[in-house]
């Protein structure tokens, strides 16, 4: 597999002197592919009967097809050669694979480059998980850079607990000793930023005083103007077009974030609506994934978030660039990927006429072919990074665990409580007037209600906090997750306490998971050992898993999708959310009762 050469310290001479000998004619390529119709990222066009000579892992020159008359060639049979992807904004621990893991899929979609924030294993592990996840992506057969966790916790102890703290003394550490390094990962407290909390902006400091750009993270446009000021200079969460607008004008990169529909993280045919209804250049446009669990991650890769910007109206030279050239110009990496140019990376996809890819090069090796790992990536994936035993320690629950639903009302009241609302990430505050019944069960059955806990799992005590959802569907059992964004405490709803200490007990004795309980029984689930987010499984086996849960999770009843499902603690999302220390009202970041008037 070819080395990640972008930190090489090789003598650049010799490999410049290499890849000149070879465009003129006077050395041989290690391959040329040939036959190809070329998606070129710099002039958006399409250009025929085209070859390009490798050489070193690199491309050495773009000539007309039929110049090289050896016999190392590749016959592209008419296809449109494109480079390879580079996915802006994702995070790897949504996924629930490792980097390596990851790296299947993203070469199965075209994908060759990936920018990460890894701030999910950063609230577990700190920055040992940060740099454990770097070392992961070092052994992936893939480009891995990351953009150093920002918001870690993403609100105060007053409001939640995290396993990690990552101040600004330590974000520094990290982009000093990590050359991947390359930009700060989403400001996700973006009204600390523009308040001028000063732990947020002395977090800003660490990266731009050493010239590294900011991503960002932001609901509502009264907040785009001091954001901007702050520092921030990208943001994949425009939600409509207005929003979207106002970025850009503002000076910050867009990156349009496509998912499957069905979740929530679509926001791209909204969006787009700043180039396609309102004629803003997409210069300063890219196409981003951002959070794919990993039966998705198969089947909606950024090749596929790609497509659908040229469905909506985007011609497909931009589109491709949109999700090539424009990522790697915005993290000043144009140089290495993202176009066809002589010196790049030969990190390289063959297209059909529907953009969809049919191989791919990583470095100038075939590692797809017609659809399928070839044998190199297949060894290159069968020996994985090791995560540490420590990693595999992190669910930490008292040996009695407190209650998990509240003691009933003994007199009507008010209930603070939480509705879910498609497509889930946001979630809204509905004042219930709550007439008790004989037991929970009536009177959960009578207002619409379920029960829903959030526990601290990071061994701090492991404290409780109940809550009531409304329109959330459930129609039996319980179902839990170890992926509470953003401290990632463990999370279960439920109808009964016995079920949702069911629930609570199987994720606890596997260390990290997604369940579905019924009638007293686990009926699935996805197991994640690695910091209660990631199982070490490949990515396939990791699919077949998410296949099984989701097929679990309607039959439950679930209105919102499960990745909806762990956002419920994530408290810098309006309105409403539930986290370790109790119910949060986002807008005033204070924590409110469950019961009013008792």
């Amino acid at each position: 597999m070819s080395n990640l050469t972008r930190f090489s310290v090789a003598p650049l001479a010799q490999m410049t002197r290499r890849l000149a000998d070879v465009a003129a004619g006077r050395a041989e390529p290690d391959s040329v592919i040939t036959g190809a119709r070329l998606l070129s990222t710099y002039s958006e066009r399409i250009l025929p009967d085209r070859e390009i000579w490798i050489a070193g892992g690199r491309i050495a020159a773009v000539k007309p097809a039929g110049t090289y008359r050896g016999a190392r060639t590749y016959d592209a049979r008419g296809g449109l050669l494109a480079p390879g992807l580079v996915d802006p904004h994702l995070h790897i621990e949504s996924s629930m694979v490792t980097a390596c893991a990851y790296a299947e899929a993203a070469l199965l979609n075209g994908t060759t480059t990936i920018v990460c924030d890894s701030h999910e294993i950063g609230n577990v592990l700190d920055a040992d998980g940060v740099a454990w996840m770097l070392e992961d992506a070092r052994a992936a057969p893939l480009n891995i850079y990351l953009t150093v966790p920002s918001t870690v916790p993403a609100t105060t102890p007053a409001i939640e607990t995290a396993g990690g703290d990552l101040t600004p003394e330590k974000i520094a550490a990290l982009f000093e000793a990590w050359p991947e390094a390359i930009g700060l990962g989403e400001k996700m407290d973006f009204v600390a930023v523009a308040e001028g909390d000063p732990r947020a902006h002395a977090i800003l400091a660490a990266a731009l005083e050493r010239g590294r750009p900011v991503s960002g993270h932001i609901y509502g446009r009264d907040f785009v103007s001091a954001y901007a000021a702050s520092g921030v200079t990208d943001t994949h969460e425009a939600v409509d077009a207005e929003i979207a607008d106002d970025l850009l004008e503002a000076g910050l990169w867009i990156f349009l974030r496509g998912g499957p529909p069905t979740t929530p993280w679509h926001s791209l045919p909204k969006a787009i609506g700043t180039v396609t209804e309102y004629g803003a250049a997409w210069k300063r446009v890219c196409a981003c994934t951002d959070d794919r669990d990993a039966d998705d991650l198969l089947a909606y890769g950024l090749d596929w978030v790609v497509r659908e910007a040229v469905r909506h109206g985007i011609p497909e030279a931009a589109a491709w660039a949109m999700g090539s050239l424009h990522p790697a110009t915005r993290f000043a990496l144009d140089g290495e990927i993202g176009g066809l140019g002589g010196g790049r990376r030969a990190d390289l996809v063959l297209l059909d006429d529907a953009l969809v890819p049919q191989a791919t090069w990583y470095g100038g090796d075939l590692v797809v072919a017609d659809r399928r790992p070839t044998p190199l990536l297949e060894r290159a994936l069968e020996r994985p990074y090791r995560y540490p035993p420590a990693a595999y320690r992190t669910v930490k629950l008292p040996e009695t665990l407190p209650a998990l639903v509240p003691p009933l009302p003994a007199a009507p009241c008010t209930v603070n409580a939480i509705r879910t609302v498609l497509p889930g990430i946001e979630l809204a505050h509905e004042r219930v007037a709550l007439t008790p019944g004989a037991d929970w069960a009536e009177t959960l059955h009578a207002h619409g209600l379920c029960h829903v806990a959030v526990i601290e799992r990071h061994g701090r005590g492991g404290g409780v906090a109940h809550g009531l959802l409304s329109a959330f569907g459930l129609t039996r059992g319980a179902v839990a997750s170890s992926v509470g964004h953003d401290a990632h405490n463990l999370v279960v709803a439920g109808l009964n306490e016995a079920d949702m200490r069911v629930a609570v007990a199987a994720i606890a004795a596997v260390q990290g998971g997604v369940c579905v309980v019924a009638d007293g029984r686990v009926v699935a689930m996805v197991e994640l050992p690695v910091a209660g987010l990631i199982s070490d499984q490949r990515v396939g086996a990791v699919a077949d898993g998410m296949r099984a849960l989701k097929a679990a999770w309607a039959e439950a009843g679930c209105a919102i999708p499960y990745m909806g499902f762990n956002l419920i603690p994530l408290s810098v999302i309006p309105q409403i959310r539930l986290t370790d220390k109790g119910l949060v009202r986002v807008p005033e970041m204070a924590l409110v009762p469950l019961f009013e008037g008792v």
